[in-house]
């Protein structure tokens, strides 16, 4: 009987491949030595060290173990077998402090506890996880520097990266450092976005023959110059082909150089040493292989009962395979495991995989026994699918929706019965979906749909379709999914067709399509929804506010209808709340969008919702910049991107934060941020991306005075199908028409403007439509109007940056009307608002105005405010902490740790010329 055993971890040839594999790596042990240092000091850092297999990332990781003998240190390795658990390597990793989760915050606590699986509670949002993981680290780093290294990073479950990369990219000020190896190619890709990046490269000649040399002394001359031409610089190459030369299982020619990948080479050396031995070493090897974990009582109980013995464990370990270390059975590289497996028969991994889920008992691996019989099955099976089934359902209550699509989706292949299979593969499309994998969620529904006639399930499976198709930006497709769905779901449910044509109004609204937007509201009549006055106020409005032939007053009184309606019969839900604000900036009513837009922020900050975060900061950022609140709204926008990015990169969700951060570089006049931030924008069918990229490069050319270009541009999206399309650029274009001496190229536009700010009831609408009567008309009429934009300026709910450039053009109106004394006056008022709001070209030119209206006393060079010297980050902290908060408090509203906001108040102070958190209190924070 095969029997556990330990010995010191330092010996072996792992021990040997870190003293060996850092010749030529002086460069690279250096910048993880500085990490650490900086760590000491209390700086955090993440890195990702890539390279193929055998480079050296293990040995590199394992220079920083050895020169962090002061730091706490947690350590886990990837393993496919385990890459569809969820937060299998996060537990791997948290092991040791698992007794440190209860001192978290309750929410963070408890969906931690869930996701591991230590106790029955709901694990919650994946990101709340992340934060608890964020914290957890942050609380551990108080007693002292902390090291966390994820080996074989691309093997590790994807609820445990999410986690693991939402804390790293978070860490600031705590002392932690997390270092994660993964291999560049012959691998899954492990994501990297917003973590720094070392990669390895092959060894040069001198430092592979210092290798060879201290390694395999005993070569001759051309073998080891042969050796040294078929490594091509990998380490791990260096140590095993002169092994494998010795056993025979490798003849060295030196006029011939293999064309195999040197991955491919060294997983064939270690496969030629596997055939060589006895067939119950080879047993024992892959049954190692096929369980994925290190854990040995399992993996010897299966071996023992296939015949292995104690021989065969202490020959793999002499061939440097396998080795046992504290009860953990490891093989010596990954590779000798792809080697094991791969190398292996149909009917020998069946039959080892069949052991091993006879050898799995206790209910706690419930999972793991069920892929095992799952990798076994050789055919339909309804008892392992129903299996499977319930590791899904356990996964969903943990969170993991990554492997919960994974399990519905084997399940499904393993269903006997069409109606079985085709529900499966829906489940598996829908968890795909939420967890942000629009791919694949659309290639299991297309699964489903094949297996399939049950209208309900394809009205399903077309509501998942259009969702996908929506994320994608593709919005006329999405709208077409929509439209399937509702006629295949309405018979037996009736809301959720509702629901489903509500959106399609708004799809085809957003690309202009109002024939379709006809369609559906023609179709929502005849199916006699319940809710199809809903389906027709969203038609009109499209209509109203989009169509160049629609009737404003009917588009606008419909989405007051909707505002007022929405959450009547229900509380509203987070994304209800988000809609309603959306509306009312829609409506101009920038001033409520501020307000809902906070409260729902908060609420999803505390309840950790972040599905909806990043809209909500979205549309905060933009009830913010209009508000004048520039700062803010470079956070908020700032923060919705990366929130976005993290959900899964949807382009739906990251066209308005990136919008936004271009609006406020082009109005700055940075032109090289303005076009970084764009060239990220992405495509979409209808040409919204083209809308983004044209409105702001647009605004752009008007800051730098680029006049002429600014018509041209903006022009053009006066020409697009969708009114609403243009709205928020038409006063640039009249300021740029009038300024180049093409107001006929402005006043079509402006018309549709002038009717829409007539119906909405806004003061600062019809400022503008002053505004633009005044440079578009004429000159003998253009001072009354002027007059009659700065009165509507002067109510409330105003936006200070276009009040700011009302003033700046009657100043310069007056001025060339030689009334130098009256137009003073506005030009101060114009320039000190540019200022405060960081807008450096325009202010310049209030200020160039001011002095040729003889204007001495003007400031000769822009002094930016305290507050403008604070970082976006920053300026949210001191805010927050101003109100009396806790850092941890502010930590769990921001997704920092508490010893990250002490940072950013510790750079706060001197810019703000105060010493203490009590000082805050005293100061206008709300300026910017």
């Amino acid at each position: 009987m095969l029997a556990t055993r330990s010995r010191p971890e330092t010996s072996g040839p792992e021990a040997d491949t870190v003293s060996h594999m850092l010749f030529g790596r002086t460069q690279e042990t250096a910048h993880i030595e500085r990490l650490l240092d900086e760590a000491r000091q209390g700086r955090s850092q993440a890195l990702i060290v890539r390279g193929e297999a055998g480079i050296g990332k293990s040995a590199l990781l394992g220079h920083a173990l050895t020169a962090a003998d002061d730091f706490r240190q947690l350590r886990a390795i990837g393993i496919e077998a385990e890459s569809e658990l969820p937060y299998a390597h996060l537990h791997m990793l948290l092991h040791p402090v698992l007794h440190r989760i209860d001192a978290l915050p309750k929410r963070q606590a408890s969906a931690l506890r869930g996701s591991l699986g230590l106790s029955d509670e709901t694990s919650g949002d994946r990101f709340m996880i992340g934060l608890a993981v964020l914290t957890l680290l942050a609380e551990i780093a108080d007693e002292g520097p902390v090291l966390c290294v994820v080996d074989d990073a691309h093997w590790i479950d994807r609820e445990s990266a999410d986690a693991l990369l939402f804390a790293a990219r978070r860490l600031e000020a705590e002392g932690v450092v997390v270092l994660f190896g993964a291999r560049d190619q012959h691998a899954p890709a492990f994501p990297s976005h917003g973590i720094a990046e070392l990669d390895l490269s092959n060894l040069d000649d001198e430092a592979a023959a210092q290798l060879l040399a201290e390694y395999a002394s005993d070569l001759s001359e051309p073998a080891r110059r042969q050796v040294i031409a078929e490594a091509v610089g990998n380490p791990l190459a260096l140590r095993e082909l002169p092994v494998a030369q010795r056993e025979g299982q490798l003849t060295l020619d030196p006029y011939r150089v293999s064309a195999l990948p040197t991955h491919s080479r060294i997983q064939r050396t270690f496969a030629d040493r596997i055939a060589t031995l006895p067939d119950s070493t080879r047993t024992l090897l892959l049954v190692a292989a096929a369980h994925g974990s290190c854990d040995a009582p399992p993996i010897l109980a299966a071996a023992t009962k296939l015949g292995s013995t104690m021989e065969d464990l202490e020959l793999a370990e002499r061939k440097q395979l396998l080795s046992m270390v504290d009860g953990h059975l490891c093989f010596r590289h990954p590779l000798v495991r792809s080697a094991t497996y791969q190398e292996a028969s149909t009917a020998e991994r069946i039959t080892v995989h069949t052991a091993l889920a006879e050898a799995i008992t206790s209910p706690a691996h419930a999972e793991r026994r069920a892929w095992h019989l799952a990798a076994a099955a050789t055919g339909p099976d309804e008892k392992i699918a129903a299996a499977l089934e319930e590791v899904a359902c356990a996964g969903q209550a943990r969170g993991g929706r990554n492997a919960v699509a994974s399990a519905y989706e084997r399940s499904a292949q393993l269903s006997p019965d069409p109606d079985e299979k085709a529900r499966r593969f829906q489940a598996a499309a829908a968890a795909a979906l939420a967890a942000g994998q629009l791919d694949r969620a659309d290639a299991l529904a297309a699964e489903a749909a094949s297996n399939t006639t049950d209208p309900k399930l394809l009205g399903r499976l077309a509501h998942i379709n259009a969702h996908v198709a929506y994320g994608h930006g593709n919005t006329m497709a999405s709208y077409h999914g929509w439209v399937s769905a509702a006629r295949e779901v309405a018979p037996h449910a009736n809301l959720q067709a509702s629901y489903m044509l509500f959106h399609a109004v708004e799809a085809a609204w957003m690309a202009g399509n109002f024939a379709a937007v006809d369609e559906v509201a023609e179709l929502a009549t005849s199916m006699k929804l319940r809710n199809a006055p809903r389906v027709l106020a969203m038609a009109r409005v499209a209509h109203g506010l989009g169509d160049r032939h629609g009737d404003v007053a009917d588009g606008v009184a419909a989405l007051r209808e909707l505002i007022a309606t929405t959450g009547r019969s229900h509380e509203p839900t987070l994304q209800d709340r988000a809609t309603i604000a959306w509306w009312h900036l829609l409506l101009g009513d920038h001033t409520t969008a501020l307000d809902l837009t906070a409260s729902l922020v908060a609420d999803c900050r505390a309840t950790g919702a972040m599905g909806v975060l990043p809209r909500a900061l979205a549309l905060q950022a933009k009830a913010q910049l209009y508000s004048g609140h520039h700062r803010d709204a470079a956070a908020s926008a700032t923060e919705a991107l990366r929130t976005a990015e993290e959900s899964g990169n949807q382009p739906i969700m990251i066209g308005v934060p990136l919008s936004t951060l271009a609006y406020l570089a082009a109005i700055g006049g940075d032109e090289k941020r303005c076009l970084e931030l764009l060239s990220k924008l992405p495509g979409a069918d209808d040409g919204r991306g083209i809308l983004l990229l044209d409105g702001a490069l647009g605004v752009l050319d008007l800051t730098l005075g680029r006049n002429e270009s600014t018509v041209d541009r903006l022009a053009e999206l006066a020409n697009r199908r969708n009114r609403m399309d243009m709205l928020p650029t038409v006063t640039d274009l009249v300021e740029a028409a009038s300024r180049s001496g093409q107001p006929e190229r402005a006043r079509e536009p402006f018309g549709w403007f002038t009717a829409f700010a007539e119906h909405i009831d806004q003061p600062w609408a019809m400022a503008l439509v002053e505004r633009g009567r005044a440079l578009l008309g004429p000159d003998a009429e253009a001072e009354q109007h002027f007059i009659r934009a700065v009165e509507f300026h002067n109510q409330p709910g105003d936006r200070p940056f276009e009040r700011a450039r009302t003033e700046l053009l009657y100043g310069e109106w007056l001025r060339r009307s030689r009334r130098r004394s009256d137009a003073r006056g506005h030009l101060r008022s114009a320039l000190d608002t540019f200022e405060r709001l960081g807008v450096t070209p325009w202010a310049e030119r209030a200020r160039t105005e001011l002095r040729a209206a003889g204007d001495s006393q003007g400031p000769a060079a822009l002094r930016p405010e305290a507050l403008s010297q604070l970082t976006p980050q920053e300026l949210q902290v001191v805010r927050l902490a101003a109100t009396g908060m806790t850092n941890r408090d502010i930590g769990a509203q921001l997704f920092l740790s508490p010893r990250t906001v002490g940072y950013h108040l510790y750079k706060a102070y001197p810019k703000l010329n105060i010493a203490s958190r009590g000082e805050l209190a005293t100061l206008d924070l709300q300026a910017a």
